[in-house]
């Protein structure tokens, strides 16, 4: 047994088995509290919430719950595991919401037949919660399902491994063009990978300022061109009209790669066909479409980011997610909407300019942090974030009139 794996069963295991549990909120030590929490002195919330499901978020603890939700069909990078195996992974996000933002989570790990069955039961239990984290859902049905989630509930709903990619992603992306002093506009992209947080990103990529035509986008079998018949209606969406077919025709004299495939698929000859100056985003966990050490040993021009906390400039979910939902908590936003996703990109971005304080420093395991080549994203354990993000979140809700409050 490798010693990662042994104090990763160790770390879920003990001092209990899991990562959460459930604390009280109010004083529970006498007769008069048991009254008051349960029968009668129950009845007269659930009187006020039966008047107005508003009072909902008064009474109860509503409107500091997500609920992280799961069919366990693409989970990580482990594949369909299926609902149970999971469930490390939601107790993990639930982790990650309290630790970053103080939500409260619960992990629901759904065993269902069909799309129709796994979106009827999500949206029946919906009311329950302020927001819903879908997570670890396969491509293409968690378009449909987030889709039909955001249209049947009041609450927001939020993909992360679509759009929570998407956002650090477009949020490294911008800082690190315009340090190699490029702007998105002018720039040809390719994209290995076409899942949905390739899609998500190459979208968000394209509110950003991004040419849809611009973009290269590659499945397994190559380039998706217009001349193809086997596209579902997401990845149609990116049939570029070219003859290019291969990556290495692709990416010949592109400015940016964004890898949301597999491990080793870029190889150093690919990468030096880029442009000057390229931005290489290589996402793959563990390991990513090519190594920082091959890259930089053939590029000494290149900005890159991985998925990895082990090399500089990691693509890391936890910068937005628990901070988009904060925000949207916090003024009761119905949706999270593309202002709000846009305006996390921003404060992200704009945060990574900043002089680093020593905490963070020390946190992060390093000695400076400068923005430049090597620090384009803010760390995990900034706490300004928790400030900056689900502010611009909340402002931008109620600017765009998604906000109840």
């Amino acid at each position: 047994m490798s010693d990662l794996k042994r104090r990763a069963l160790e770390y879920h295991q003990f001092p209990k088995p899991g990562k959460i549990e459930v604390a009280l909120t109010t004083s529970a030590e006498t007769v008069d509290d048991l009254a008051l929490a349960y029968s009668p002195g129950v009845a007269e919330p659930v009187r006020e919430i039966a008047l107005d499901p508003d009072n909902a978020y008064k009474y109860t603890a509503k409107g500091n719950t997500v609920a992280v939700i799961t069919n366990g069909t693409a989970i990580l990078g482990l594949g369909n595991l299926g609902p149970l195996a999971s469930k490390p992974v939601m107790e993990g996000k639930a982790l990650l919401f309290k630790r970053f933002a103080n939500i409260d989570s619960f992990d629901i790990e759904v065993t269902h037949t069909t799309t129709a069955e796994f979106i009827n039961t999500v949206s029946s239990i919906a009311d329950s919660f302020g927001g819903i984290n879908l997570e670890d859902i396969k491509a293409p049905e968690c378009f449909e399902i987030e889709k039909e989630l955001i249209r049947r509930c009041n609450i927001p709903v939020f993909h992360d491994d679509q759009h929570g990619t998407a956002i650090v992603t477009s949020a490294g992306m911008l800082n690190a063009l315009e340090i190699q002093g490029k702007n998105i506009h002018d720039c040809t992209i390719v994209c290995l990978g076409a899942g949905a947080a390739a899609i998500a990103c190459m979208e968000l990529l394209i509110k950003c300022g991004a040419q849809r035509e611009r973009i290269y986008m590659l499945d397994r079998k190559g380039v998706i061109h217009t001349r193809r018949d086997d596209l579902n209606e997401y990845k149609m969406r990116f049939a570029n009209n070219t003859d290019k077919r291969t990556l290495e025709e692709a990416i010949d004299g592109a400015d940016i790669f964004v890898g949301v495939s597999g491990a080793n698929l870029l190889t150093a000859d690919a990468l030096k066909l880029m442009a000057p100056n390229p931005v290489v985003f290589a996402c793959s966990n563990p390991d990513p479409e090519i190594k920082p050490e091959i890259a930089m040993s053939v590029r000494d021009d290149l900005i890159m980011a991985t998925g990895r906390s082990d090399y500089p400039n990691q693509v890391n979910n936890v910068l937005c997610f628990p901070f988009i939902f904060r925000g949207a908590l916090d003024v009761r936003a119905t949706v999270i909407n593309d202002e709000m996703k846009i305006a996390a990109v921003e404060a992200i971005r704009q945060l990574a300019k900043e002089v680093v304080p020593e905490d963070v420093l020390k946190a992060s395991n390093v000695k400076t942090l400068t923005f430049g080549k090597d620090y384009i994203i803010p760390k995990p354990m900034d706490p300004r974030l928790l400030e900056r993000v689900s502010k611009a979140v909340s402002d931008a809700a109620i600017k765009s009139g998604v906000s109840r409050i």
